[in-house]
């Protein structure tokens, strides 16, 4: 009984604070989203013509998200009967716009406004020894451009 206790009071503690960080890192993720949309990001392996630098810059940018007591629950229960695990989906669309924030970041700080050939790299990490995942990385890199008038100076 009081191991079904303690599991009901992990559950609604991983929901809550799982939820709760969630939610503000969505509201991060869309506010930054906001500040970055001039930086045009495309995966295209040849740069527009218009743009090409004597300088291409490789940006990276990297994030490392632990999975919450709650969604790991959730994927367990899942696996024992198959089918879409709705609970990691989120987690992997943050980590993934979350990487490419960052690498749009370094690309702003560099003077760049384009990013070109961009390609996403997903590992899991940290697995625990029933192979459940722990956190996940996700890595997002491309080639920045400056614009040309700003090469010139």
């Amino acid at each position: 009984m009081v191991d079904l206790i303690v599991l009901a009071i992990l559950l609604a503690l991983g929901y809550g604070f799982g939820r709760h960080f969630e939610k503000q890192h969505y509201k991060s993720i869309i506010r930054r989203e906001a500040e970055l949309r001039h930086i045009t990001a495309i995966a295209s392996r040849i740069p527009p013509a218009p743009q090409l630098a004597d300088d291409p810059i490789l940006v990276t940018g990297s994030v490392v998200i632990s999975v919450d007591y709650f969604k790991r629950f959730l994927a367990a229960l899942r696996s024992l009967v198959g089918g879409k695990v709705v609970s990691y989906e989120s987690l992997l669309d943050r980590a993934r716009r979350e990487a490419i924030l960052r690498m749009k970041e370094k690309a702003r700080r560099l003077g760049a406004n384009q990013i070109f050939n961009i390609k996403l790299e997903t590992a899991s990490i940290s697995k625990n020894a029933r192979g459940n995942i722990g956190s996940v990385e996700v890595l997002a890199y491309g080639t920045a451009l400056k614009p040309l008038q700003q090469q010139e100076r």
